[in-house]
């Protein structure tokens, strides 16, 4: 997000507390493009306690982006952390920006859906988070509609659906499995495999993120997913194609708090911001890869390894789209 707005010429101030969550020196290398440019600035600090008001003094907008994620973490204990940084410093910041007069767009989650009634999802249905994340997610939307009625904040709520792509996270699945492709370890499978989710490339969220802060009357809440439903299953098949070589998978329980199916309805978005996804899940998993073998994260392979998977793609495609396989090579 800092590096296209940059890249539009825009001025960024960051904020970022680092966190223990994952090592700082991966949050730095993640930092090391933007900190070249003289129209970038960081502060840092935690936003619950950091003066709001002077966050906001001068800036012609909000991204809220900042957040404790993690649903298998948010439980017991640890909940008193989401509550702080996700709860907490949200409020400060709507107090902020209302009181600034100027739009926040702000990170929301499939989360809040839980195992929809319905799929794909559309805005309307009814939010029933099945994690303490995705309701705090939950509760920093209804606190937006509060500020939005009662204070006249300019806000929207975006609900991302499964991002993944170069820079993720190192806890989420596609980096801890695309990293285990890469070094030949063993990957664990929480549940069957069979559980699906509408995953989204980052570049694609990132165009719908800048949007939504552009557009003139945008709604309050919109659906961000990337229209490319598969199971877990689907995806190391794939990344196995791309990458040439197999996983070596064990199972485990289900993780708590897990919800078996995300699957995102695209169309308010696609009406009111003039935004679509343009990443497809093959393309997106080899810009991951991509980003992988020329990160620390990677080791244990080299780019000749993987060289022929550009000829993969096409067998890859197939396995997502399930069109030209028979039962013996499904």
């Amino acid at each position: 997000m800092t590096e296209a707005l940059l890249e539009q010429g825009h001025d960024v101030v960051g904020v970022d507390a680092f966190t223990d969550f994952y090592p700082r020196d991966m949050k730095e290398a993640n930092l090391s493009r933007a900190r070249l440019s003289n129209r970038f600035s960081l502060i840092e600090g935690h936003l619950a306690e950091l003066d709001s008001d002077s966050l906001v003094d001068g800036v012609h907008g909000v991204f809220h982006l900042a957040a404790q994620a993690g649903v298998r973490g948010s439980w017991g204990r640890s909940f008193s952390v989401y509550l702080t940084d996700n709860v907490f410093s949200t409020q400060r910041l709507f107090e902020a920006a209302a009181r600034a007069g100027i739009r926040i767009v702000f990170a929301s989650s499939s989360s809040v859906y839980g195992n929809a009634d319905a799929y794909p999802t559309t805005e309307e249905t009814k939010p029933c988070p099945v994690s303490p994340y995705g309701v705090t997610k939950l509760g920093c939307e209804h606190l937006m509609d509060a500020y939005r009625s009662e204070l006249e904040l300019d806000a929207v709520a975006l609900r991302y659906f499964t991002v993944y792509g170069p820079r993720q996270r190192p806890d989420m699945a596609f980096c801890r499995m695309l990293s285990t492709l890469i070094r030949g370890d063993v990957f664990t499978v929480y549940g069957s495999g069979h559980q699906s989710r509408d995953f989204t490339f980052v570049a694609d969220v990132v165009a719908a993120t800048i949007a939504a802060m552009e557009a003139p009357r945008p709604a309050s809440v919109y659906n961000v997913s990337g229209g490319g439903e598969a199971s877990l299953s689907d995806v190391i098949r794939i990344s196995e194609e791309l990458a040439g070589r197999r996983l070596r998978v064990e199972n485990d329980a289900r993780a708590v708090g897990d919800v078996r199916r995300t699957a995102g309805d695209t169309t308010r978005i696609r009406r009111d911001l003039r935004w679509a996804p343009s990443t497809s899940l093959c393309e997106g998993l080899a810009a991951h890869i991509d980003w992988l073998l020329n990160s620390a994260a990677a080791g244990g392979m080299t780019r000749a390894d993987v060289g022929t998977r550009r000829r993969r793609f096409t067998l890859a495609e197939r396995v997502m789209a399930g069109r030209g396989l028979d039962r013996a090579e499904r």
